[in-house]
């Protein structure tokens, strides 16, 4: 999902939490009435779960609608939500079949039927946004209904399509709410989550608790107040403020590297994160990385040690390999393949190229996303040093960057990947498989035949060779150029308890686990 594995790498900071009294511990009276406010910079492309593939909107969607199945806090594979029972009916997994629970009702008073199931993958599939989920359903081969059960045919094995059912692109939806064959931008969202959305405008929305919810998560206990900024500096001033009573991604690097865990008037929460950040390339025709030496060149110029120190204050690790550490199947193949910057085997490959020098390209970004403009500044400063590159960046509002590299229109571009679901395939099939969601014009007959390889195991760890030989390949083709994986940070103020539950990496924000205290 834009800006994870067989073990999630949450870490809380125990001994710190033990050092202000096990505050999570001490016996609440609880304010269910009274509103929570959340911030962050995370925007929201879509209400509708068939347009939007990001972090702002599928955490919301996390929480307005339900999937046939979800991830517990820390899961490793997913377990029913709406679903009472699922599984695969065959041993050659490209038949799954569910069974809805009983009595799930939509907020209009309709019951929940396969056919609202059936209706929300197919909407999906046809509506095919540019910058929707669609391109995670490319095993799925049809659906079915009938009753309560909901069958799902797929054109190959796929292992990993449980985990995707478990996400936003499984979203319920209300057939009689919904067009079948356009978005909704009436400004409302119908769903069966543990939260209905009440109001969403101003760059707010405001939540209720689902008093009808039937599910895995624990019932909503206060209403929330979404809150979303342009920038990290605004939601920094709005924490310090005390407009949110929660600030979640994305603070200043500066603040986040000045968090002290004792701080009398703040809890906070660090934890590993498989959180990236990639260098996309263009590689179509006509664009200046077409030729793979060019984009060798590029990745061998890049100091990630410089970057993440300079500009994320080291709230974030160098990464050198498309799966981030922690995840079953990680390798370091772009230290492997680029071990030290180095411009003078920059310069030779550029001549092996027999392009002009230096290299001229635009590289683009969403503005107020973290520290994107200055994570810019750097990569150009970088790369213009050798002399080699001559870079014009250029940010763009959220919504028109993603409509700009999903219609082609970026030589390169920084973008941020949150992993879908806990399993090494959300960093692999829709990053560098063809027709996946970076847009890029990259496609590998090697690299789509490792990732349905590697689909065929449902024991994940059998497919770890499929991901190191697909690490391999990409760090030779550089479609993409790993950069950087980040820690998770939360602030919660003292009154609120539940903050350090909102995001564990499996891909679910779970607001239902903050309450006053």
């Amino acid at each position: 999902m834009r800006s994870v594995r067989l073990r999630i790498l949450v870490s809380l900071l125990v001994l710190a939490i033990a050092a202000i009294g096990g505050w999570q511990l001490w016996p609440v009276q609880r304010d269910e009435n009274r509103t929570i406010a959340v911030g962050t910079t995370d925007a929201v492309t879509s209400l509708d779960p068939a347009g939007a593939y990001d972090a702002g909107s599928w955490a919301l969607f996390s929480n307005v609608f339900q999937s046939l199945l979800t991830f517990e806090p820390g899961g490793a594979a997913p377990v029913p939500d709406a679903a009472r029972s699922c599984a695969f009916a065959d041993k050659a997994l490209v038949v799954y079949r569910c069974t809805l629970r009983e009595g799930l009702r939509f907020p209009s008073g309709r019951e929940v039927s396969g056919a609202d199931v059936q209706y929300s993958f197919n909407r999906v599939r046809r509506i095919n946004a540019d910058v929707g989920p669609a391109a995670l359903l490319d095993t799925l081969q049809s659906v079915s209904a009938g009753g309560l059960t909901v069958s799902f045919r797929l054109s190959r094995p796929d292992a990993t399509f449980p985990f995707k059912v478990a996400t936003g692109v499984g979203a319920i939806v209300d057939r009689t709410k919904y067009p079948t064959n356009r978005l909704r931008t009436d400004g409302g969202a119908d769903g069966t989550g543990p939260y209905v959305l009440t109001a969403y405008k101003d760059q707010q929305a405001r939540l209720a608790p689902n008093g009808a919810y039937q599910g895995a998560a624990q019932g909503a206990r206060n209403p929330v107040l979404m809150r979303y900024y342009k920038n990290s500096a605004e939601l920094e001033k709005a924490w310090k403020t005390r407009q949110v009573d929660v600030a979640t991604r994305t603070l200043p690097p500066s603040t986040l590297a000045g968090l002290s865990p004792s701080a009398p008037d703040q809890r906070v929460t660090e934890a590993d994160s498989t959180e990236t950040r990639n260098l996309v390339l263009d590689v179509r025709v006509g664009s200046p990385f077409h030729d793979r030496r060019v984009r060798q060149a590029l990745a061998v110029l890049i100091k990630r040690e410089k970057l993440v120190a300079e500009v994320y204050d080291d709230t974030a690790d160098p990464l050198y390999s498309l799966i981030p550490a922690g995840i079953t199947g990680h390798t370091t193949s772009f230290f492997d393949a680029y071990p030290k910057p180095d411009p003078q085997r920059a310069r030779e490959l550029l001549d092996e190229a027999g392009v002009t020098m230096p290299v001229r390209f635009t590289y683009g970004y969403a503005e107020g996303r973290g520290a994107s403009t200055a994570e810019a500044a750097e990569l150009k400063e970088q790369l213009e040093a050798s002399g080699l590159f001559y870079v014009t960046t250029k940010a763009y509002e959220w919504s028109a960057f993603q409509q700009r590299y999903a219609e082609g229109k970026l030589n390169a571009y920084g973008v941020g990947w949150i992993g879908d679901y806990p399993d090494p395939d959300t960093f692999s099939g829709p990053l560098v498989g063809t027709g996946g969601s970076l847009d890029n014009g990259y496609s590998s007959e090697r690299v789509d035949r490792l990732i349905q390889d590697s689909r065929r195991y449902e024991d994940r760890s059998l497919a770890s060779a499929d991901f190191k030989e697909l690490q391999q390949v990409v760090a030779e083709d550089v479609p993409v150029i790993p950069l950087w994986q980040r820690k998770e940070y939360v602030l919660g103020s003292q009154a609120v308890g539940g903050a350090q539950y909102l995001s564990d990496g499996t891909g679910v924000f779970r607001l239902w686990q903050l309450e006053w205290i």
